[in-house]
């Protein structure tokens, strides 16, 4: 098989997004039979072609929901304590936070739109019957908010044309933020359309911070976000997620693709194949007419006037969760707004390469029939559940695509979408045979030796929360506790550690800059082929160090029955030029001819640093004002430019194909923003 780019490691898109998953169950849950949640035992039926635009209640919109058998749709909270959601997080204690863009496309030229006047709510079950009771607006005045990640007692918030990242904390638990921090500070202004901007941010298992575009990272330490810079720019657009084993998964809406940089972690460069996903998991299959499209009638299929192909992928989750049918853990869930659907996508790993299929054939998990439902981002929730977040509003596209004289534009006056706003909702999926976790999370105030044993929970969400907050704590008193889950004793769990409980201890020590050498080696030796990748990964603190002695024991899994522990191997080393590593990833290379992904990487990984090379020499002898000005405008063509014309200015490369880039007048139109 033929080894293809389909996404240049710097493209960007020109359409919008759209708004822009554990192992075995717990002891209470039922144990009845059940048939595969993701068995085609239920039918599409288009309910529509044309369908009415007057909003409906909370409840009578569920009933527009279809889903698969045994599934139901439970309310969690919606207007008047809600409206525009776009976002949500909770924090270790259960409370959940919400995004509301309250100024987002109230009409079709986007009046006001960057208004001051967005807000962050804080929300609270207080009486544990899983709907929301209680409503705080933790920050006001905001414009456009976009990204939110809690870091113990802390928010992170990220605003629309602002790179600043602040901290925001409630110091008197009256449920209002009243102190603001910068984390992190960068005083560019972004100037790209709002629907390109990061929209997204999550601390991963390898302990960095995330975001969904550009080419940077960060690390928390000691209260503000330290940056690392990527050799590549993440592509993503609206909402990201992250599996057990701290793969993280991007997507980007306009060019259609539901998932992107998949392959690798971002910090060894930018790597997607033509065949990751199924050419049928491009394909939402709406159950109502989708005549607001911004791709206009091509876009609709013209039986029935639904969605043909993806053009507003976002928000999308891993299901991590262990209260649903247990064949949904480490499925990839993706919202499309504009379709109405949520699309269900089965993750498979062939040597070392990821591929999703789509679950279903001509058939969505989650579709709706109601026109303003607007699913645009998902979670595994601290009861083991899977949550949607539904901004239920009329216009769904930014209005640099919506302006008089186009297409959506018509059909949003013809139809009044802009008289539908001001609402929201927030959904939980629960099925038949199980009951939802009713433990109320209490992290924030429990010991870190209570946190400690989280790591072993079959919910995804326990295991990251406690990771995090033992590493913000930096409480070193758990450090041997740590180190014996990690090489497989029971320590202080209720049972032999599990595969993740051990993945989780170990980069536990690593963020409390605890590993040590004798637990690592242990880990090489580890039954579980992802905990020896993961100790791979986390020797990287000691290659930087050009340890010798840990060379040497890498160099003992080179030959690793693991594709997955070969593969990482070969990440790690390459960066760090030793004669020791870089002969050893050249025997890798010699001795897996057929592994495509390792080969496919290092080809991109080399020809990275070539052109990296290449522009340092070529700006060595300019002098600081020079240089910075081509600094700046290589940053206004990416940010830019670059979403149409490639980084070359020569197209964009889709499928292993070159794609010609706009005529000259798209060029110097893109070039006057």
């Amino acid at each position: 098989m033929a080894m293809r780019l389909y996404v240049n490691p710097t493209l960007t898109n020109c359409l919008f997004p759209a708004c822009a998953l554990v192992l075995g169950l717990l002891a209470s849950s039922c144990n009845q039979s059940y048939k595969s949640s993701s068995s085609n035992d239920f039918a599409r039926v288009v309910q529509d072609t044309n369908p009415p635009v007057e909003p409906l209640s909370p409840e009578a919109s569920i009933k527009k929901i279809q889903l698969p058998p045994g599934y139901h749709v439970e309310l969690v909270a919606s207007e008047p304590m809600i409206q525009e959601p776009v976002a949500m997080a909770w924090d270790g204690n259960g409370r959940l936070y919400v995004v509301e863009m309250n100024t987002y496309m109230i009409d079709a030229s986007a009046t006001g739109e960057y208004a001051p006047t967005s807000r962050i709510k804080r929300l609270e079950d207080t009486d544990g019957d899983g709907k929301m009771d209680k409503s705080t607006i933790f920050i006001d005045s905001l414009v456009l908010p976009r990204t939110i990640l809690p870091v113990g007692d802390q928010l992170l918030v990220g605003i629309t044309n602002v790179q600043h990242i602040w901290s925001y904390r409630d110091t008197n638990g009256d449920g209002k933020a009243d102190e603001k921090k910068i984390v992190f500070k960068n005083d560019a202004i972004d100037s790209r359309n709002l629907e390109h901007q990061n929209g997204g941010m999550i601390w991963n298992l390898d302990n960095w911070i995330y975001p969904t575009r550009d080419n940077l990272r960060y690390k928390y330490k000691n209260g503000k976000l330290l940056a690392d810079t990527l050799v590549d720019n993440m592509i993503g657009q609206w909402g990201m997620t992250t599996d057990n084993y701290g793969r993280l998964f991007y997507s980007e809406a306009g060019p259609g693709l539901p998932a992107v940089q998949i392959q690798q972690n971002p910090a060894y460069g930018a790597l997607n194949f033509a065949d990751q996903y199924s050419e049928d998991f491009t394909k939402p299959w709406p159950i109502i007419g989708t005549v607001d499209a911004q791709g206009g009638r091509e876009a609709l299929r013209p039986e029935d006037n639904t969605l043909n192909k993806f053009t507003a992928g976002c928000g999308q989750s891993i299901f991590r969760g262990d209260r649903l049918p247990a064949d949904m853990q480490g499925d990839y869930f993706i919202p499309e707004p504009v379709g109405r659907i949520i699309k269900r996508g089965k993750v498979s790993n062939r040597d070392g390469k990821i591929y999703i299929d789509d679950a279903y054939k001509q058939k969505d998990w989650l579709a709706s029939a109601d026109m303003n439902f607007r699913p645009i981002n998902t979670y595994t929730g601290p009861d083991g559940c899977f949550y949607i977040v539904d901004m239920y509003h009329g216009i769904i596209q930014e209005s640099e695509w919506t302006k008089p004289g186009s297409y959506l534009g018509g059909i949003i006056q013809q139809k009044g979408l802009y008289k539908n706003r001001g609402m929201g909702r927030i959904y939980r999926i629960v099925h038949d045979d199980f009951k939802r976790d009713t433990q109320r999370p209490n992290m924030l105030n429990e010991l870190s030796s209570k946190l400690v044993t989280y790591l072993d929970h079959p919910n995804g969400w326990w295991r990251d929360n406690a990771q995090q907050l033992l590493i913000v704590r930096n409480d070193q008193s758990v450090v041997p506790t740590l180190r014996q889950i990690a090489i497989g004793e029971k320590a202080s769990l209720l049972k032999q550690p599990s595969p993740l409980a051990r993945i989780h201890a170990l980069w536990t020590l690593e963020g409390l800059e605890a590993i040590d050498k004798p637990t690592l080696f242990k880990a090489f030796a580890d039954t579980d082929a992802q905990v020896r990748k993961t100790a791979v990964w986390v020797s990287e603190y000691y290659l930087k160090k050009k340890d010798a002695e840990v060379m040497s024991k890498l160099a003992t899994l080179k030959d690793d029955p693991s594709a997955d522990v070969r593969i990482q191997l070969a990440l790690s080393l390459r960066s760090h030029k030793t004669p020791q590593t870089q002969a050893l990833v050249k025997t890798l290379l010699a001795e897996n001819p057929k592994n495509e992904l390792m080969q496919f990487s290092f080809t991109t990984f080399a020809e990275s640093q070539k052109i990296l090379q290449a522009e340092q020499e070529r700006t060595r002898n300019l002098s600081p004002a020079d240089r910075a000005l081509v600094t700046r405008g290589a940053t206004i063509f990416k940010q830019l430019c670059a979403t149409c014309h490639g980084p070359d200015g020569k197209g964009i490369t889709m499928g292993g194909k070159q794609m010609p880039a706009p005529p000259s007048g798209w060029l110097a139109t893109c070039e006057r923003r």
